[in-house]
């Protein structure tokens, strides 16, 4: 079995969300999953016929876990390599080194003009390259 790219490019998009993927081994089904920890607000009976059947099947998933907290940080990092702008950088820079990197990295982004799409495409990108280095890692694909 062989996930098509856009599959992919959903399975990166999904866990950018906060949403568990999960790939049948055998027939290719995906399954998404609302992520209950990251979303304090889901029911918890939401997509139950999902949840069971990934609980009573486990052995016949793989799930496409969420990236580190570090790789995140890492992805930022990097982004800021790619920036045109010294003074974006500089921000930037300063405040992966504060408490909160994340909301103020995002804070920053988000008032950054057309660096914020830059942003997005460069972060979409390290998503997909995650998801396909997960399929490797599994032969998934």
């Amino acid at each position: 079995m062989k996930l098509t790219k856009q599959q992919i490019i959903d399975i990166a998009d999904n866990l950018d969300c906060g949403i568990k993927s999960y790939i049948h081994l055998k027939t290719g089904k995906i399954i998404n999953i609302i992520d209950i920890e990251s979303w304090e607000d889901a029911a918890e009976d939401f997509e139950e016929e999902d949840r069971n059947e990934i609980e009573e099947n486990s052995d016949d998933y793989f799930e496409f876990e969420k990236m580190s907290s570090h790789t995140s940080f890492t992805i930022m990092e990097d982004f800021i390599q790619t920036i045109d702008n010294t003074s974006l950088q500089e921000k930037l820079v300063q405040v992966l080194q504060r408490p909160k990197p994340f909301g103020n990295f995002k804070w920053e982004i988000d008032n950054s003009g057309k660096y914020r799409q830059q942003w997005f495409d460069y972060k979409k990108e390290r998503f997909i390259g995650y998801v396909e280095g997960l399929i490797e890692g599994f032969n998934v694909g």
